[in-house]
This record gives C-alpha cells, sequence and structure tokens, in this order.
C-alpha cells in the first residue's frame, strides 16, 4: 500500500467520523473499520462509470449494514458521484441526500435501500440472479455485454439475521459465482460482543451452504484484501464469502474495540486523538487533501474507459445481433405490448374458477408476449399456479428459465425480488399463500419504499382454506398491506378481475402489486372487466337515481352482495352492487368519479369481506355496517366456514334491511 491509498482510506474515516459528529447522531464505528476493505473494492475492482450510475454493466455495490452510510457516502463523494461536501456536511438532515441509511432513488449511486440488516445481502443475491439470466440470454461468443460481479458489505449482524440464511443457501444451490460479500466482522453489537449471541463458525456455515470461503487476519491489509477478492472472481462455481476481520472504530485510540463506537458520536476530543493518531494532515473539518482528489481522478478516469470500452462492444453487437439488441432495449425500456394487453381475448374465460387458476391463466398468456416476465414461488407453485409452460427452470445448470424455484423462503423470496427489479431488464413476479406475507412483509415494505414494480401473487386468501385452519387463514392480512404506503392491493372478484390486477400490476411503475387470490372457484360475471382498472366500479346498479343503498365487497364476497341485489329488489329495495378490488387505485381516481360510485349523498351503506374489518369505516361511514371476521378462524370445509362466520347472502340481505330499518 502506498501513501496516497492509506491517505484516501484515512479520508474516507475522517469524512464519516466528521459526519457523524455534526449531526450529533450516527454509526462511526463501522465505517472506521471498513474503509480499508471498501476503498479496496471501490478502487482496485469495483467496475463503475461515476459519470453514468445507471451504466448496464456495472458493478453493483450492496452495503447491507446499512447503518454504515458514512461509508459509502465519502465513497460516493470521493470516487465522484454527485454527492458534494454540503451534502456530507448535511448527514441525517431533514431534505438532504445523505439520510441516515442508504436510500434508493435517493441519493446517486445507492443500488438499493438498506438498513433493517440482512435485507441488502438478499438483495444483492436477487441481483447475481437477474445478471446471470440476462448474460445466458443476451451473450454470444465474443460479446459477453452482461458480465459484471454483485458485491456485498456485510456486518455480523446481517449474518444473525434470518434472511441471510436463506439467501445464501439459495445463492450456493445455483452456484452465483458472481456473487462476492465482504464480511466485515468486527466480532462486536451494540450490546457487547457478539459472542454473548453468535458464536457459530460463519466460515463452516457458508462452506456447508456451498460458497467458498476466504479470510483475511487483518482488516488493515488492502493488499491481502485485493488477493483475497481476486481469488473470488476467479472461482467459476460457488458465491464468495471473504471474512475479514476488523476492529470498529479503527483510528480513535478511546473507542476502538469498543461496543460504544457503533452507533454513537466519537465526541469532538476523540475526533482530536484519531486524526493526531493516522496523523491527518487537514486542519478544517471536511478537509480532502489534494493528493487524494488527483489519485481519485486517476481512477474515476478508467471508470470511464470501462465503460467506453463497453459502447463499442455494444455497437459491435449491435450490427452483429439487431434482433437481441432491440429486445434488450424493449427489456430495459420498461414497456409493455399494450395492444395484447388490450385485446379482447385477453380478458375473455370460457368458465368460472378459482382466482388462483384465473391467475394461472393469465400469466401463460403474459408469457407468450412479455419476454423479460420471470418468476416463481416459495415451493408452492403447483399451488399458486404461478408456472410460465415452456419457459424452463432457472437452475446452476439452465440459466435461460424463467420459472424460479426459492424453496421454503418467503422472506428471502420477496427481497430477491427486490434485487432482480432493481438490477433492471425483467418484470418479476412471487408467489405464496396470503398469510405467509407475515414473513414477507419487512421486503415488501422496503420494496414499496424503493418504488419497485414487484408483482405479489398470494393465493388462499381467506377463510376460505377451509381445513388447514386458523394458522392458514389470513384474516388481519389485507388491512396490514393496505396499510403500507404506495403499495397496491388487488383483490379481485372473478377471472376477468384477475386479468385486470396483472393488468394494473404490470403497467405500475413506481411501486409494488399484491394480487390476492382464492382457492375456491367463483362465478365470471357479465358485467365486470376492465372497470376494476379504476380500483371501484359500479357492478349492478339501482333503477333509481339515488340508491337506496350501497353494498360493496372485494374478492369472493362480491358474489354474495351480487346475489343480495336481485332478493332486496324483490323486497322493494333498490341497491348499488359496488365491486372494489383495490383501494389504492380507487383513491386514486378523479373525486368526480368516486363521488359517481359512492355518492357522499348516499349514508346507508353495507360493505362485505372476509378479513378484518380495520379500514373499511371510511367507505361505509357511520351509518354503514360491515360485515368481516374479526377473529381467527377455524378447521373445517370452506362452505362450512363461511356460513358459520355470517358470509352468506341471507345474512347480507338482513343486515342491509336492519341499516335500512326495515326489519
Amino acid at each position: 500500500m502506498n501513501s496516497v491509498e492509506q491517505l484516501s482510506i484515512n479520508t474516507i474515516r475522517v469524512l464519516s467520523a466528521e459526519a457523524v459528529e455534526k449531526a450529533k447522531s450516527g454509526h462511526p464505528g463501522a465505517p472506521l473499520g471498513a474503509a480499508p476493505m471498501a476503498y479496496t473494492l471501490w478502487a482496485r475492482h469495483l467496475k463503475h462509470n461515476s459519470a453514468n450510475p445507471r451504466w448496464a454493466d456495472r458493478d453493483r455495490f450492496v452495503l447491507s449494514a446499512g447503518h454504515a452510510s458514512m461509508l459509502i457516502y465519502s465513497l460516493l463523494h470521493l470516487f465522484g458521484y454527485d454527492l458534494t461536501i454540503e451534502d456530507i456536511k448535511n448527514f441525517r438532515q431533514f431534505g438532504s441526500r445523505t439520510p441516515g441509511h442508504p436510500e434508493y432513488g435517493h441519493t446517486e449511486g445507492v443500488e438499493t435501500t438498506t438498513g433493517p440488516l440482512g435485507q441488502g445481502f438478499a438483495n444483492a443475491v436477487g441481483m447475481a440472479m437477474a445478471e446471470a439470466y440476462l448474460a445466458a440470454r443476451f451473450n454470444r461468443p465474443g460479446y459477453n455485454i452482461v458480465d459484471h460481479y454483485t458485491y456485498v458489505l456485510a456486518g455480523d449482524g446481517c449474518l444473525m439475521e434470518g434472511i441471510s440464511y436463506e439467501a445464501a443457501s439459495l445463492a450456493g444451490t445455483l452456484e452465483l459465482s458472481k456473487l462476492i460479500v465482504l464480511y466485515d466482522s468486527n466480532s462486536i453489537t451494540i450490546e457487547g460482543s457478539t459472542d454473548i449471541a453468535f458464536k457459530e463458525d460463519v466460515g463452516k456455515r457458508f462452506e456447508a451452504q456451498g460458497w467458498q470461503v476466504l479470510r483475511v487476519k487483518d482488516g488493515n491489509d488492502i493488499d491481502a484484501i485485493d488477493r483475497a477478492i481476486a481469488e473470488a472472481k476467479a472461482e467459476t462455481k460457488k458465491p464468495s464469502l471473504i471474512i475479514i476481520t476488523t476492529e470498529i472504530g479503527y483510528g480513535c485510540p478511546a473507542k476502538q474495540g469498543d461496543a460504544s463506537a457503533h452507533g454513537e458520536p466519537l465526541g469532538e476530543e476523540n475526533i482530536r486523538q484519531m486524526k493526531e493518531y493516522l496523523n491527518w494532515p487537514g486542519k478544517e473539518p471536511f478537509h480532502v487533501p489534494e493528493e487524494v482528489r488527483r489519485h481519485m481522478d486517476e481512477i474515476i478516469a478508467k471508470g470511464k474507459k470501462a465503460e467506453e470500452e463497453w459502447n463499442r462492444l455494444w455497437e459491435a453487437y449491435s450490427k452483429e445481433y439487431p434482433g437481441l439488441a432491440e429486445e434488450w432495449k424493449l427489456w430495459h425500456s420498461g414497456d409493455l405490448p399494450m395492444e395484447q394487453l388490450d385485446a379482447e381475448e385477453f380478458w375473455e374465460f370460457e368458465k368460472g374458477m378459482a382466482t388462483r387458476a384465473a391467475s394461472g391463466e393469465v400469466i401463460n398468456r403474459l408469457a407468450k408476449f412479455v419476454p423479460n416476465l420471470i418468476g416463481g414461488s416459495a415451493d408452492l407453485a403447483p399451488s399458486n399456479k404461478t408456472v410460465m409452460e415452456e419457459r424452463g427452470h432457472f437452475s446452476a445448470q439452465d440459466r435461460t428459465g424463467s420459472n424460479l424455484h426459492f424453496g421454503v423462503r418467503e422472506h428471502a423470496m420477496a427481497a430477491i425480488a427486490s434485487g432482480m427489479t432493481l438490477h433492471g431488464g425483467l418484470k418479476v413476479y412471487v408467489a405464496t399463500f396470503f398469510v405467509f406475507t407475515d414473513y414477507m412483509k419487512p421486503a415488501m415494505r422496503l420494496a414499496a419504499l424503493m418504488g419497485l414494480p414487484v408483482t405479489y401473487v398470494l393465493t388462499h386468501d381467506s377463510i376460505g382454506v377451509g381445513e388447514d385452519g386458523p394458522t392458514h387463514q389470513p384474516v388481519e392480512h389485507l388491512a396490514a398491506l393496505r396499510s403500507i404506503p404506495n403499495f397496491t392491493v388487488f383483490r379481485p372478484a372473478d377471472s376477468k378481475e384477475t386479468a385486470a390486477g396483472w393488468y394494473a400490476a404490470l403497467t405500475r411503475k413506481s411501486g409494488p402489486t399484491a394480487l390476492v387470490l382464492t382457492r375456491q372457484n367463483l362465478p365470471v360475471y357479465r358485467e365486470t372487466g376492465k372497470g376494476a382498472l379504476k380500483g371501484a366500479y359500479i357492478l349492478l346498479d339501482s333503477e333509481k337515481e339515488t340508491p337506496d343503498i350501497i353494498l360493496m365487497a372485494s374478492g369472493s364476497e362480491v358474489q354474495l352482495v351480487y346475489e343480495a341485489h336481485k332478493i332486496l329488489k324483490e323486497k322493494g329495495i333498490d341497491a348499488r352492487v359496488v365491486s372494489m378490488p383495490s383501494w389504492e387505485i380507487f383513491e386514486e381516481q378523479p373525486e368526480e368519479y368516486k363521488q359517481k360510485v359512492l355518492p357522499c349523498n348516499v349514508k346507508t351503506r353495507l360493505a362485505v369481506e372476509a378479513g378484518s374489518s380495520l379500514g373499511w369505516h371510511r367507505y361505509v361511514g357511520l351509518d354503514g355496517e360491515i360485515i368481516s371476521i374479526d377473529r381467527f378462524g377455524a378447521s373445517g370445509p370452506a362452505g362450512t366456514l363461511f356460513k358459520e362466520f355470517g358470509f352468506t347472502t341471507e345474512r347480507v340481505v338482513e343486515c342491509a334491511l336492519k341499516i335500512l330499518g326495515r326489519q
């Protein structure tokens, strides 16, 4: 290591510590200890161009240990990204580009939002899967236009989280050799030494999961780190874990190796001592030595050259394989063949069926004209109906398959889907039983935060699961997902509404969509269809301008209000039936449309849904009623359960009459 490299590493350390100090909050310990490995990766190995952070063939860097955010902000600033010293000074301040944890889409160069530990690790597995899939699809002899690595910097906390086990196991099974994890092993957590709760041999765990494991004993030895990364890149059959022994808070004599360095400012006196210990040349805060600037300019120039070389390769590839080049552009544009989506045959179904089965038909229709559709299930594909026929299965032996096997790993599956989407070029869906969104929610929440258009296929949506009992019968889950900002829930009433759900999910570019689907068969209604794209619409209207009552429902319960409409009419009651597959989409509609469907002057309303009542009050008001289930279900045949819990046409009629005072 030469002097300018050591000075560059210390620049990362000092900038990080000073930013935390100025903010009076943050995590200085990890940036101080991990600065050498981060510098080595970024300066000697990472293929990237700060002038074009979205270059398709760049290496991806994921800071899974997101609390160490000042590490990546210091790197981004020094390596030429659009992040200024003023941004560094505004660390953790409202409206700044340097938030407390890295946020995708907020700070240029941040590949994924991290902070909840282990999530970034799993995102990176998804990125590596996407790289392998796209390489198999587009590369040709002499034209490796997809040829990049995914690097992760993870800490002890990331590897304690269960999601890392799930994701690492799958990565080893799939032999994702272009996935390289740098493990900042400093043996410290907030509560003290990791020995109090984490004594396992991490290396043996990863070896058992099919990884190559390398070790660097001294986290300050950048030449040893360099050799380990090179060795990891040379491995072609296994992902690699590089265990790098570091000391948290390195360079600050009073805090070095101490748990207190993790999550609190060092203090002005300790920073002064740190600068003295590191022989720091700057007197003013946030100083970057000129020799470091010049050194970084040389590295930045290499990154620009790397993309220029790729651009020349792309030009030659486009001439040699024009069809593939056009397909590449289409895949990365996010555009869809709208003619096929709008065609009548996409919306036609001959008979009634469970909406999970209808979704299976829609997936296979989409597979014929959306070539970059890719997805799979958490070991439930036959039940979720998510297999694309004639599209093969992605594996270590066959990278061309579009069907993914995630195993029983719901949390990792959801985070991997986010990583694949973040990578670019793919339209990703994942599937499981609705009740297991309990395991997925942290990743689903981050997908919403990042605005990622992931589609979640969630079947077995209510007490209609039947004999499997309350452990498998989602009750509060609709309310839970509806509570997530920027998250769309779509619960269709029949096959045509299921097609509408897929249409809405694939055309939405700014956030995820959950398709909540039945196990039990449902009829196909003559009146359903594209109206569902507005989130809620009038399925059966009253004969009078102002209906006596509005009946509203989602999913399988639409059948109950649909049938109740006729019975109420025979009793002289003029009802309107509203299907509400998606509250979120309905709320996006103009006020005029919302008033047309649910006019405020009609206060007699009844909502029916086989889930928690939470949230429905916004639509029924003080004068309305809700038929719902605010307790856990039971084991028994689905038909029996619906009857026992009051989800019958007779109950709807009875409740409507009660609201109208006609009992």
